[in-house]
């Protein structure tokens, strides 16, 4: 008998997509794809030859569970250096990627009867995770004439007494917005008076646009630093995906915790993905500043391109590697004599009959959207776009 917990999960929408993507190219037909939240770079040359020197050293047995002290040592060195911010060994925990940082943190602090506010448009995984935690999700909508920011008054409208804690995704996935400080300080002074956790999820901390940098509400230090734990990883800095490493800071009793339940899930990382970890943050960071360049490109190509489709409009990202379009305006008009009633089916022509692959907004708490993802070639950029052109253009 399947547990209730595993009846009333649904697989993640990301990966099912990208799996129906590989299904229909298997078939031989030619699909364009938007849906994977991976760097298609290289991971760099230095990385690698880490991880090979580990094996042919024999670094090929258990680490310590939550990591090696040379992987904390790196980490702490790269939180140091780029956010000012001081942790010891005991604050910080190496994971088997970032989704896993997350995983183990809510089934650390939260319980059944907790709420945890999450803005929408949010992570596909965030509900999931926080119900496998026996909490509620208590979804705030966030507005693109807003940039998507959720500030101190829209969660005071959402707090009870149940209030656990609060997610901040920025840059985000799926919309690519970011946090003004004001808006993470009044947001952080509200968890202190309130006494709930920020979890501050910061995974594309480096992927950031149009001169913006990049704060931790955890550098806002004091008591906010002490509500805050941050969920981060190698994964998109360094085209890592595979690699699976994350890690997270945090108060460490809240640390210990989650070092214990991943003692008794994954024991720890991979002992040689720990040593690529270790050069990818303690070594040359220049390959970030190359991707950041080609992200821009990408977007602009994008954004540009969807302003001139009837019906569509799209919120310029300032950070990660989405666009997240609005074809609200194309629900209620004709295809080949049907209505066009959600934006579900639209994703569905697109991938049917145009051979583009999307993952509809609804699935991110947004109706209306779909997420586009731009970390994959010019080519592929410019070809999707001309096929989507074509596809709003043979709506009545």
């Amino acid at each position: 008998m399947i547990s209730q917990r595993a009846r009333s999960l649904k697989p993640s929408p990301t990966l099912a997509i990208a799996a129906k993507e590989k299904a229909l190219r298997a078939q031989g037909l030619d699909i364009v794809g938007f849906g994977a939240g991976e760097p298609d770079f290289d991971t760099p040359n230095h990385i690698k030859k880490a991880a090979i020197d580990a094996i042919m050293d024999g670094f090929t047995k258990y680490t310590p569970a939550a990591g090696m002290d040379e992987l904390k040592d790196a980490i702490i060195a790269k939180f140091k250096r780029d956010s000012d911010l001081e942790y010891t060994r005991e604050e910080v925990i190496a994971t088997c990627g970032g989704k896993h940082a997350l995983y183990n943190l809510f089934q650390a602090v939260f319980q059944e009867g907790d709420e945890v506010i999450v803005p929408t448009p949010y992570w596909v995984s965030y509900p999931a995770m926080i119900e496998l935690a026996g909490a509620t999700p208590v979804f705030v909508e966030t507005h693109e004439e807003d940039e998507y920011q959720l500030t101190a008054d829209m969660v005071k409208a959402h707090l009870t007494e149940k209030t656990r804690g609060i997610i901040l995704n920025y840059p985000s996935n799926p919309c690519g917005a970011v946090y003004s400080l004001r808006n993470l300080d009044a947001i952080g002074k509200l968890a202190v008076e309130h006494g709930f956790y920020l979890i501050s999820d910061e995974i594309y901390e480096k992927l950031v646009y149009d001169g913006y940098t990049h704060t931790s509400i955890a550098a806002l230090g004091g008591p906010i630093k002490e509500a805050t734990i941050i969920a981060h990883g190698v994964s998109k800095t360094y085209s890592m995906t595979g690699w699976r490493i994350g890690f997270a800071a945090g108060n460490k009793e809240i640390i210990r915790a989650m070092s214990n339940i991943q003692s008794q899930s994954t024991s720890n990382p991979a002992s040689i993905s720990q040593k690529a970890a270790v050069a990818a943050l303690n070594g040359p960071q220049d390959f970030v500043g190359f991707m950041v360049k080609e992200f821009v490109k990408r977007r602009d190509v994008f954004v540009a391109g969807f302003a001139g489709m009837e019906g569509v409009s799209c919120f310029n990202p300032k950070g990660a590697f989405y666009v997240f379009p609005s074809f609200k305006g194309l629900v209620g008009r004709t295809y080949k004599g049907k209505k066009v009633a959600s934006i579900a089916q639209w994703t569905d022509i697109l991938l049917e009959d145009f051979h583009v692959a999307v993952v509809p907004g609804a699935e991110f708490g947004k109706e209306g959207h779909l997420r586009l993802s731009f970390a994959t070639s010019m080519e592929v950029i410019e070809k999707g776009l001309a096929r989507i052109r074509k596809a709003v253009d043979s709506l009545d």
